[in-house]
Protein backbone atom coordinates (compact mmCIF):
# COMPACT_ATOMS: atom_id res chain seq x y z
CA UNK A 1 0.00 0.00 0.00
CA UNK A 2 2.82 2.48 0.74
CA UNK A 3 4.19 1.95 -2.77
CA UNK A 4 0.78 2.94 -4.17
CA UNK A 5 0.78 6.10 -2.07
CA UNK A 6 4.20 7.08 -3.45
CA UNK A 7 2.75 6.99 -6.96
CA UNK A 8 -0.21 9.25 -6.14
CA UNK A 9 -0.10 12.72 -7.61
CA UNK A 10 0.12 15.43 -5.00
CA UNK A 11 -0.35 19.20 -5.35
CA UNK A 12 2.87 21.16 -4.78
CA UNK A 13 3.57 24.88 -4.64
CA UNK A 14 7.02 25.77 -5.95
CA UNK A 15 8.68 29.13 -5.46
CA UNK A 16 11.49 30.07 -7.85
CA UNK A 17 13.80 33.09 -7.62
CA UNK A 18 15.05 34.10 -11.08
CA UNK A 19 16.72 36.92 -12.97
CA UNK A 20 14.11 39.33 -14.28
CA UNK A 21 15.09 39.22 -17.94
CA UNK A 22 13.44 38.31 -21.26
CA UNK A 23 13.01 34.60 -21.94
CA UNK A 24 13.35 33.31 -18.36
CA UNK A 25 9.64 32.63 -17.89
CA UNK A 26 9.50 30.95 -21.31
CA UNK A 27 12.36 28.64 -20.28
CA UNK A 28 10.65 27.70 -17.02
CA UNK A 29 7.32 27.05 -18.74
CA UNK A 30 9.12 25.17 -21.51
CA UNK A 31 10.55 22.78 -18.94
CA UNK A 32 7.01 21.90 -17.85
CA UNK A 33 5.42 21.68 -21.29
CA UNK A 34 8.35 19.81 -22.82
CA UNK A 35 7.94 17.02 -20.29
CA UNK A 36 4.15 16.98 -20.23
CA UNK A 37 3.82 18.43 -16.71
CA UNK A 38 0.75 20.55 -16.04
CA UNK A 39 0.81 23.97 -14.38
CA UNK A 40 -2.34 24.63 -12.36
CA UNK A 41 -1.35 28.16 -11.38
CA UNK A 42 1.46 30.51 -12.35
CA UNK A 43 2.32 33.95 -11.01
CA UNK A 44 5.42 36.04 -11.52
CA UNK A 45 6.45 39.46 -10.29
CA UNK A 46 9.57 41.44 -9.59
CA UNK A 47 10.74 41.25 -5.98
CA UNK A 48 14.05 43.14 -6.07
CA UNK A 49 14.60 46.04 -8.46
CA UNK A 50 18.26 46.55 -7.49
CA UNK A 51 19.21 42.94 -8.21
CA UNK A 52 16.64 42.65 -11.02
CA UNK A 53 15.05 39.51 -9.51
CA UNK A 54 11.57 38.03 -9.90
CA UNK A 55 9.74 35.35 -7.97
CA UNK A 56 7.75 32.73 -9.86
CA UNK A 57 5.10 30.77 -7.95
CA UNK A 58 3.95 27.58 -9.66
CA UNK A 59 1.30 25.15 -8.48
CA UNK A 60 1.57 21.73 -10.12
CA UNK A 61 0.67 18.11 -9.46
CA UNK A 62 2.87 15.07 -9.68
CA UNK A 63 4.20 11.99 -7.98
CA UNK A 64 7.02 12.60 -5.50
CA UNK A 65 9.51 11.40 -8.13
CA UNK A 66 8.15 13.78 -10.79
CA UNK A 67 8.21 16.74 -8.37
CA UNK A 68 11.84 15.97 -7.47
CA UNK A 69 12.73 15.81 -11.19
CA UNK A 70 11.00 19.14 -11.85
CA UNK A 71 12.85 20.83 -8.98
CA UNK A 72 16.22 19.42 -10.10
CA UNK A 73 15.64 20.51 -13.70
CA UNK A 74 14.49 23.99 -12.63
CA UNK A 75 17.62 24.34 -10.51
CA UNK A 76 19.77 23.72 -13.61
CA UNK A 77 18.30 26.59 -15.64
CA UNK A 78 21.01 29.29 -15.65
CA UNK A 79 18.99 32.37 -14.57
CA UNK A 80 17.38 30.41 -11.69
CA UNK A 81 18.90 31.37 -8.35
CA UNK A 82 16.80 29.25 -6.00
CA UNK A 83 13.98 26.67 -6.07
CA UNK A 84 11.88 25.99 -2.98
CA UNK A 85 9.08 23.44 -2.59
CA UNK A 86 6.85 25.22 -0.10
CA UNK A 87 4.58 22.18 0.20
CA UNK A 88 7.48 19.94 1.19
CA UNK A 89 8.95 22.55 3.56
CA UNK A 90 5.77 22.58 5.63
CA UNK A 91 3.75 25.53 6.80
CA UNK A 92 3.21 28.19 4.18
CA UNK A 93 0.59 30.71 3.21
CA UNK A 94 -1.13 30.70 -0.17
CA UNK A 95 -3.41 33.45 -1.39
CA UNK A 96 -5.08 34.31 -4.64
CA UNK A 97 -7.02 37.34 -5.79
CA UNK A 98 -9.99 37.16 -8.12
CA UNK A 99 -12.30 39.65 -9.80
CA UNK A 100 -15.77 38.19 -10.30
CA UNK A 101 -18.46 39.89 -12.35
CA UNK A 102 -22.01 38.67 -11.85
CA UNK A 103 -24.85 39.88 -14.07
CA UNK A 104 -28.30 39.48 -12.51
CA UNK A 105 -31.56 41.19 -11.54
CA UNK A 106 -34.06 41.31 -8.70
CA UNK A 107 -33.74 39.07 -5.67
CA UNK A 108 -30.55 37.51 -7.05
CA UNK A 109 -28.81 40.87 -6.54
CA UNK A 110 -29.66 40.90 -2.83
CA UNK A 111 -28.42 37.31 -2.49
CA UNK A 112 -25.19 38.18 -4.37
CA UNK A 113 -24.50 41.00 -1.90
CA UNK A 114 -25.26 38.73 1.07
CA UNK A 115 -22.87 36.04 -0.19
CA UNK A 116 -20.22 38.65 -0.97
CA UNK A 117 -20.47 39.91 2.60
CA UNK A 118 -20.11 36.36 3.96
CA UNK A 119 -16.94 35.86 1.87
CA UNK A 120 -15.63 39.32 2.80
CA UNK A 121 -15.59 40.31 -0.85
CA UNK A 122 -15.20 43.95 -1.80
CA UNK A 123 -17.66 45.46 -4.25
CA UNK A 124 -15.56 47.28 -6.86
CA UNK A 125 -18.30 48.13 -9.34
CA UNK A 126 -22.08 48.18 -9.31
CA UNK A 127 -24.59 48.87 -12.05
CA UNK A 128 -28.33 48.25 -12.16
CA UNK A 129 -27.68 44.76 -13.56
CA UNK A 130 -24.17 43.76 -12.46
CA UNK A 131 -21.58 43.68 -9.71
CA UNK A 132 -17.82 43.23 -9.80
CA UNK A 133 -16.45 41.71 -6.61
CA UNK A 134 -12.86 41.36 -5.42
CA UNK A 135 -12.14 38.24 -3.37
CA UNK A 136 -8.85 37.18 -1.80
CA UNK A 137 -8.09 33.93 -0.05
CA UNK A 138 -7.29 30.32 -0.73
CA UNK A 139 -8.01 28.89 -4.17
CA UNK A 140 -10.79 26.75 -2.70
CA UNK A 141 -12.46 29.80 -1.12
CA UNK A 142 -12.43 31.62 -4.45
CA UNK A 143 -13.79 28.58 -6.30
CA UNK A 144 -16.61 28.25 -3.76
CA UNK A 145 -17.48 31.94 -4.18
CA UNK A 146 -17.53 31.62 -7.98
CA UNK A 147 -19.81 28.55 -7.81
CA UNK A 148 -22.28 30.38 -5.57
CA UNK A 149 -22.30 33.40 -7.90
CA UNK A 150 -22.92 31.10 -10.90
CA UNK A 151 -26.21 30.09 -9.35
CA UNK A 152 -27.24 33.77 -9.31
CA UNK A 153 -26.53 34.86 -12.87
CA UNK A 154 -23.98 35.08 -15.66
CA UNK A 155 -20.44 35.13 -14.29
CA UNK A 156 -17.07 36.28 -15.62
CA UNK A 157 -13.90 35.53 -13.65
CA UNK A 158 -10.33 36.85 -13.69
CA UNK A 159 -7.94 35.11 -11.25
CA UNK A 160 -4.37 36.08 -10.42
CA UNK A 161 -3.09 32.62 -9.56
CA UNK A 162 -1.46 31.56 -6.31
CA UNK A 163 1.14 33.63 -4.48
CA UNK A 164 2.82 31.78 -1.63
CA UNK A 165 5.41 32.27 1.08
CA UNK A 166 6.65 30.15 3.99
CA UNK A 167 5.50 30.90 7.53
CA UNK A 168 7.65 31.64 10.53
CA UNK A 169 11.12 33.01 11.03
CA UNK A 170 12.88 31.38 8.07
CA UNK A 171 13.50 33.60 5.07
CA UNK A 172 13.67 31.02 2.28
CA UNK A 173 14.41 33.42 -0.55
CA UNK A 174 16.31 36.31 0.95
CA UNK A 175 16.84 39.40 -1.12
CA UNK A 176 20.56 39.88 -0.71
CA UNK A 177 22.46 43.12 -0.28
CA UNK A 178 25.13 44.19 -2.77
CA UNK A 179 27.93 42.74 -0.57
CA UNK A 180 26.40 39.24 -0.18
CA UNK A 181 27.07 36.43 -2.65
CA UNK A 182 24.81 33.89 -4.35
CA UNK A 183 24.23 30.51 -2.61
Amino acid sequence: MSQHMNNDEVRHTLSILVDNEPGVLARVIGLFSGRGYNIESLTVAGVDETKNLSRISIVTRGTPMVIEQVKAQLDRIVPVHMVRDLTQQGLHIERELALIKVVNKGEARIEALRIADTFRANTLDSTLESFVFEVTGSSSKISAFVELMRSLGHVEVSRTGVSAISRGLNVDMPIRTQNETKD
